[in-house]
C-alpha cells in the first residue's frame, strides 16, 4: 500500500492550476501553428497570430492566457493500493485549487449556488471525477474549463432511429449555434452512449485527450476526422470572424447504452484548451 501525504497533493494541485493558466500545452500550440499555415482567411490568420502571441506572453510573463481562468475540473485515477494520509483527497484538491488561484492571481469564478450568485472567493469547489484503477499510483488530470464554451455545450437523448446521421446533424447544429460565443477555434468533445449523466461525462473526458491524437478505434477515429472537416466547413472561423479554422480537433468517446436510447453530448472547449496531468508515486 502506497501512502501519499495530503499536503503533497495540495502543493501539486496548486502548481497545476498555475501552469494550466500560464502554459498552453504543446499540442494546442502546435495546432495553432498548423492552423495558421492552412487558414484561408486573412482575418482568420491575423486572429491566429494574435492567439499565438497571447500564449507566448502568458508563458513568458507568467500571467493567465485568458481572463476567464475557469472552473477547476479534475479526473482522478486513484490506484486501489494507494492511500491518502492526513486528510481526504477531495479536500486536498480543493485546498490546492484555492492556494493556486490565490498565489497565481487567477480570477475566482465559482459561486455558492446559481440562486444567490455569491462568489466563494477562492474558485472552489473544484469538480472532481474519481475513477478507481489498478495499482498504487495517483494520477491527476486537470483542466481550467472556461464558462463561455461550457455555456454553449449541450446534450440530447436522440432516438435510435435517428442513427449516426442524426447524431452528426445534432453535433453540427450545436457548433453552428455556438458561433463566436464559444471562442473558437474549438476543441469539440463528444460523448455517444451511456445514459443521461454518463454521456455528458464522456464528452468532458474526451477533451482531456491531446489535440491531434486520434481514437484507438479506427471507426471512431474516422468519425472524428469527418466531423472536424464538416465543422471547419461551417466558416465560423477563429473568434467567429470567418475562416476555415472553426475547430482545432474533435474528440469522440463511445459507450454502451440502452436499446431505446441514443444519447449524444457535445462539450465545447474554447481555444484556451488548458490541461495538466501529474502522477504521484
Amino acid at each position: 500500500m502506497r501512502e501519499i501525504q495530503y499536503q503533497a497533493i495540495v502543493d501539486e494541485v496548486s502548481d497545476m492550476c498555475k501552469r494550466a493558466n500560464y502554459d498552453l500545452g504543446d499540442d494546442v500550440y502546435s495546432a495553432f501553428k498548423k492552423a495558421l499555415s492552412a487558414e484561408k482567411s486573412e482575418t482568420g490568420k491575423e486572429v491566429l497570430t494574435q492567439l499565438i502571441e497571447n500564449a507566448d506572453i502568458a508563458k513568458t510573463e507568467r500571467v493567465p492566457m485568458c481572463q476567464d481562468t475557469g472552473t477547476a475540473v479534475f479526473i482522478v485515477e486513484l490506484g486501489q493500493d494507494c492511500h491518502v494520509t492526513g486528510g481526504s483527497l477531495v479536500d486536498a484538491i480543493n485546498e490546492g485549487v484555492a492556494k493556486g488561484y490565490d498565489e497565481g492571481y487567477l480570477r475566482n469564478s465559482m459561486i455558492y449556488n446559481p440562486l444567490n450568485r455569491k462568489n466563494t472567493g477562492n474558485n472552489t469547489p473544484a469538480i472532481v471525477h474519481l475513477e478507481l484503477v489498478e495499482g498504487d499510483e495517483l494520477t491527476l488530470h486537470m483542466t481550467a474549463k472556461g464558462g463561455g464554451a461550457e455555456n454553449m455545450s449541450a446534450m440530447k437523448m436522440l432516438k435510435p432511429s435517428d442513427g449516426i446521421e442524426g447524431a452528426k446533424d445534432y453535433i453540427l447544429s450545436i457548433v453552428k449555434v455556438a458561433g463566436p460565443n464559444a471562442c473558437p477555434p474549438l476543441v469539440v468533445g463528444i460523448g455517444i452512449g451511456g445514459n443521461f449523466e454518463r454521456c455528458t461525462y464522456l464528452a468532458k473526458k474526451s477533451l482531456f485527450r491531446p489535440v491531434g491524437e486520434r481514437h484507438e478505434d479506427p471507426a471512431i477515429a474516422e468519425l472524428e476526422e469527418e466531423l472536424l472537416n464538416e465543422i471547419n466547413r461551417l466558416g465560423i472561423g477563429p473568434q467567429g470572424m470567418g475562416g476555415s479554422t472553426t475547430a482545432l480537433d474533435v474528440k469522440v468517446e463511445v459507450e454502451s447504452c440502452h436499446i431505446a436510447a441514443l444519447p449524444v453530448a457535445v462539450n465545447l472547449n474554447c481555444h484556451a484548451s488548458r490541461h495538466q496531468t501529474t502522477t504521484m508515486k
